[in-house]
């Protein structure tokens, strides 16, 4: 899959490195993204090396994500994954990202033209 997506917002969790009886390592992160009145929780993660594109990191820093979106299935039940392969802090330094792909789209811009839909439910 060619697309890659973009997302700003502010690090509210980090989680520790974990890692699997394979050797596969992972570690997982959370950012909040405003949207209206309701502030999104969005969580990521970083695989293997990219794991340490985290580690400059504190709670409370302004973040640019670059992502892939990945999906998978087991036992008929579906999973998916949004995995992050570059960070950059709102001042503009990167945090040892990749420029393994192309430059991502915003998916704000991909859902602008969504209908403002201004109601009480928080979901």
């Amino acid at each position: 899959m060619a697309n890659n997506f973009e997302l700003t917002g502010t690090l509210k969790h980090l989680m520790d490195l974990q890692t699997f009886a394979s050797g596969f390592t992972k570690r997982e992160f959370v950012i909040e993204v405003q949207d209206g009145k309701y502030p999104q929780m969005i969580k990521f993660e970083c695989v293997k090396d990219k794991t340490a594109i985290l580690d400059d990191l504190a709670i409370g820093d302004n973040v640019t994500v670059t992502f892939d979106i990945r999906g998978n299935e087991f036992k008929e039940r579906f999973y998916v994954n949004l995995v992050a392969w570059k960070l950059s802090k709102a001042d503009g330094t990167s945090d040892s990202g990749s420029q393994d792909g192309p430059p991502a789209s915003s998916l704000d811009e991909q859902f602008d033209n969504e209908p403002d839909d201004s109601d009480d439910i928080p979901f």
